[in-house]
């Protein structure tokens, strides 16, 4: 099989928008995923995430726009499939075949599978591949659908929270796993509402909000147009810094104590820097927000 033209984005959707009767699911939106990146696809359940993943997969049929993987319609499910490996949130197996026979069955349809290291993988996410299907949990059947698709060639891998019902050890493995396809060139799309596992391992994050896409940035970018908050702690009392509160950055000025500033800061920290030249700055403290605090922030919550 020959491979996919290597100009070509993994991932790219034009104007895409479904329609459910009166409800828009997803609302124009535009997105490209270049080759080799590692893309996280964040939105709380709702926000049209999954509607977008069954139409770039061809199992839904858009209401307007279009969407294409390595240059081919997305429509085109035969074609398009052959460079593409999917696990959904929730994995249905073949109930009366064994671990072993789904995983052959999947390396049978898809676009190649690297057996020495599925074998690998069947040891690292503690699988029994010999259990029958309809025995396992909820975890073990999503850890045959992640063997299956991190030991295949495919060159995207779209993972629709992907990590539902593994234990904090074989999510650690999941995150190495998808560093390994990254390291082997592959693009991952990551849907997730676990920001922590998004920021560990994605480069990129789109936020999904109502259908819209709201921001896309790499994650330093997406920090850098949120507040940071800022710790000054001065040695000697210095009364006249009140003039911090006038730089167009600053918001939130308030002293926390007779030594002690605090404020929120929008954007690099050097209009502050040089407003306190002058000042006895014993300790400054920056501190970015998290990925939590700048998604929540987008949906107009404040993190506990």
């Amino acid at each position: 099989m020959a491979a996919p033209a290597p100009s070509a984005p993994a991932l790219r959707l034009d104007g895409l928008g479904k329609r459910f009767g009166t409800t828009d699911a997803v609302v124009d939106l535009s997105l490209t995923v270049p080759p080799g990146e590692v893309f996280g696809f964040l939105g709380p359940n709702g926000a049209g995430k999954s509607t977008t993943i069954r139409m770039l997969l061809g199992l839904l049929r858009p209401t307007a726009g279009a969407a294409r993987v390595f240059d081919v319609p997305a429509a085109d499910v035969e074609r398009a499939h052959r460079w593409l490996a999917y696990v959904p949130a929730d994995v249905a197996l073949w109930p009366s075949m064994t671990g072993r026979e789904c995983l052959d069955l999947l390396a049978g349809v898809g676009p190649g599978t690297d057996g020495r290291y599925r074998d690998e993988l069947v040891e690292r996410f503690a699988l029994d591949p010999d259990r029958r299907a309809r025995t396992y949990s909820t975890g073990n059947r999503q850890k045959v659908a992640l063997v299956a698709a991190f030991s295949t060639r495919a060159p995207l891998l779209v993972l629709d929270e992907p990590t539902s019902g593994l234990d904090p050890l074989m999510e650690r493995e999941f995150r190495a796993c998808i560093a390994e396809a990254a390291a082997r060139g592959q693009t991952v799309f990551l849907s997730s509402h676990q920001l922590a596992e998004v920021e560990a391992v994605c480069s990129r994050v789109g936020i999904l909000r109502s259908g819209r896409l709201v921001e896309v940035a790499g994650l330093a970018d997406l920090r850098r147009l949120h507040r940071a908050e800022v710790v000054v702690e001065l040695g000697t009392a210095a009364p006249d810094l009140q003039h911090l509160a006038d730089l167009p950055a600053v918001s939130d000025l308030r002293w926390s104590g007779p030594l002690r500033l605090e404020l929120s800061l929008s954007g690099p920290p050097g209009a502050v820097l040089r407003a306190l030249g002058d000042a006895d700055v014993a300790h400054l403290e920056v501190r970015e927000p998290t990925l939590e605090e700048i998604f929540l922030d987008y949906y107009g919550q404040v993190p506990a």
